[in-house]
């Protein structure tokens, strides 16, 4: 039997039961006084995300109209402010409520999962007595310079020193040092035998700061594909193609982007139909739009580093001589124009929502800052203590949240959730929804229509970032790969983690070394170009019904065929695999004014409610819920 087994008990099983040995007291507080010392999610592996049972009652709500949950225990318990969501969004809704309110108001914040954070999920493994630290979803605090006002007076409570990314936390030499840069790896189930070629076609491996840049030419790379002849005339004609080979006026060129898709580009204006380069294509922008690239317009297909369309060649053509030559001393080493993409912690944003935790829940551990809770191991059991002013309640899905009385004179909510199967009710004097927004409907049985119907039509792009421990990284460095498109997987990206050492965490030093790598899937439909919606939701009922075993097998097909045989053993040299799934990832859809508007003592934050999924804009959420409670 492969050790790999032995990680997880496969398909959550361990998760799951974790939460239904708590006790079934009908004492909230009970319940968390017996927690197991040992209850620590971030150190869990297998399935995660969202984990087997975490939207269990979601699910039975939204798609079987499950309404009838069995006897409601009130637990007389009144909060100043009772939050849906423990995610960023949540988080910071409940901070800034504290701020604006006093830091003696009593809240109560309830999720879903096991852990707090949402898509911000810190991902541990410990490999030969080495604790190593990766990201499960929400990843980098991206463009921070440009953030508003609320947004980095909240990231300076939490002590975050951006400057010191800039100038010693992030080893912008490391690629360089190991000389690791970006491949594309094919392989025999899609492209008829396995293949590495040492560039990536696309540039979306750019946001890597200092991953080294391909040295073959587009000619050389493309015969070194395992494409038909036909393929790769076709895949050299596309990435010398670009916006500026058309005959639009520049004056319109933005429009035209904006309008038209990328898909229709690729097969109209530049004469692709083989199989082979359009899967290369439409698996070319991954997390950066999410779904498939055949859904997106020509301008974000652009901005997401889609093959063929590198903006770096269309600044080349749009400004003058003088202009771009300070264009490419601006960029410098990355491959898009943008702030230097390096704001990472160790965990990804996982640290921002552990720090705020730490500032409302002040025994949870050790640390003030984002640097020092870095490595803070964390007491579970602190977080929803009696005596807490802020307490968190986990594996608490909110089934109703219903005015008492009058929404609109009403002074008290009164909140419904299950947890381990049993039915309880609290009540807040106020209430953010801080969670997936299309939930809201299903939720608050009395909405108005029109916000009903506007929240309803929200949905969300399917992600999974899969983090997986290695014993060392020596097959990386022989090969020279830092990351790896890989259009014919599952997983269709491969990575070295962030090269990131701060709060006394250390980043991999030597090949000998253990290492998380990364493993970026965007699932897609089964129909190239059928409709945004459709897709996600075909996407969605096929990730969360694969086993551990389908992932388990696609990661050792795509690691055993990218490295070389003589310096990788699967068995052997993977140690832990976490996957984080996110059927409900990147929101899709803007419920507009009318649906993120107050509803008597209930108001609405979360990225979902302007169709953004970026941890400034769900901080930003969270600040407009709170004031909007007055």
């Amino acid at each position: 039997m492969s050790k790999i087994t032995r990680r997880d008990f496969i398909n959550g099983t361990l998760m799951a039961a974790g939460a239904s040995m708590l006790s079934t007291s009908t004492s909230a507080q009970t319940v968390l006084d017996t927690l197991d010392p040992s209850y620590y999610p971030p150190a869990r592996t297998g399935l995660r995300g969202n984990h087997p049972s975490s939207n269990i009652h979601a699910h039975s709500q939204a798609l079987s109209g499950q309404t009838d949950w069995g006897p409601t225990t009130d637990l007389d318990e009144t909060y100043d402010l009772i939050v849906v969501g423990g995610g960023i969004s949540g988080l910071a809704a409940a901070y800034f409520y504290r701020q604006e309110h006093g830091h003696d108001k009593k809240i109560l914040i309830l999720d879903n999962h096991d852990d707090f954070g949402g898509h911000a999920k810190r991902n541990e493994h410990t490999i030969d007595g080495h604790l190593l630290l990766g990201y499960g979803g929400s990843q980098t605090l991206q463009e921070p310079h440009g953030y508003n006002k609320r947004v980095r007076k909240l990231l300076d409570d939490l002590g975050v020193d951006l400057e010191k990314f800039e100038t010693s936390s992030y080893d912008s030499g490391f690629y360089k040092r190991h000389g690791l840069g970006a491949a594309t790896y094919f392989n025999k189930k899609a492209f008829g035998e396995d293949k590495v070629v040492n560039h990536p076609f696309c540039t979306y491996p750019g946001y890597l700061e200092g991953l080294l840049r391909p040295t073959l030419s587009f000619e050389d790379a493309v015969q070194q594909t395992p494409l038909s002849e036909r393929g790769k005339e076709q895949l050299l004609r596309v990435l010398h193609g670009g916006m500026h080979t058309l005959d639009v006026p520049q004056e319109n060129l933005r429009r035209y982007m904006r309008r038209n898709s990328y898909f229709d580009y690729l097969k109209n204006d530049m004469g692709v139909d083989d199989p082979g380069v359009l899967r290369m294509a439409r698996y070319s922008s991954l997390d950066n739009a999410g779904g498939g690239a055949d859904i997106l317009s020509l301008g974000t297909a652009e901005y997401s580093g889609a093959i063929g369309l590198d903006p770096v060649v269309e600044q080349k053509h749009r400004l003058s001589e003088a202009e771009y030559k300070e264009y490419l001393k601006d960029i410098g080493d990355t491959y898009v124009e943008e702030d230097r993409y390096i704001h990472h912690f160790p965990d990804g944003n996982a640290t921002i929502a552990r720090t705020l935790v730490k500032k409302m829940v002040p025994n949870v551990g050790e640390g003030e800052t984002t640097e020092e809770i870095v490595l803070s191991k964390f007491d579970y059991s602190e977080l929803d203590k009696s005596n807490n002013i802020v307490r968190i309640r986990l594996n608490s899905t909110v089934v109703k949240a219903q005015h008492e009385g009058d929404p609109n004179t009403s002074k008290e909510v009164l909140v419904d959730y299950v947890r381990d199967n049993q039915t309880y009710r609290v009540k807040g004097k106020g209430v953010v929804m801080a969670c997936y927004n299309s939930m809201i409907p299903y939720i608050v049985p009395d909405l108005p229509p029109k916000q009903d119907a506007a929240l309803r039509e929200l949905t969300k792009i399917p992600l999974q970032y899969t983090t997986v421990g290695l014993t060392n990284w020596r097959a990386f460095k022989e090969a020279g790969i830092g990351a790896a498109m890989a259009p014919g997987n599952i997983h269709q990206f491969v990575a070295m983690d962030f090269p990131v050492s701060i709060g006394g965490y250390e980043y991999t030093k030597t090949p000998d070394e253990p290492c998380i790598v990364q493993l970026i899937a965007t699932p897609a439909g089964s129909t190239v170009g059928a409709p945004a919606i459709e897709q996600f939701r075909e996407a969605r009922y096929k990730m969360l019904t694969m086993q551990f075993s389908d992932y388990e097998k696609d990661i050792r097909e795509l690691l055993s065929g990218m490295l070389p045989k003589d310096s990788f053993d699967f068995d052997r040299d993977v140690e832990s695999i976490t996957l984080n799934r996110w059927a409900h990832g990147y929101s899709w859809g803007d419920p507009g004014e009318v649906g993120r508007k107050p509803f008597g003592r209930i108001t609405i934050a979360n990225a979902d409610a302007v169709d953004n999924s970026m941890a400034e804009v769900a901080i930003q959420q969270g600040w407009r819920a709170v004031k909007e409670l007055g």
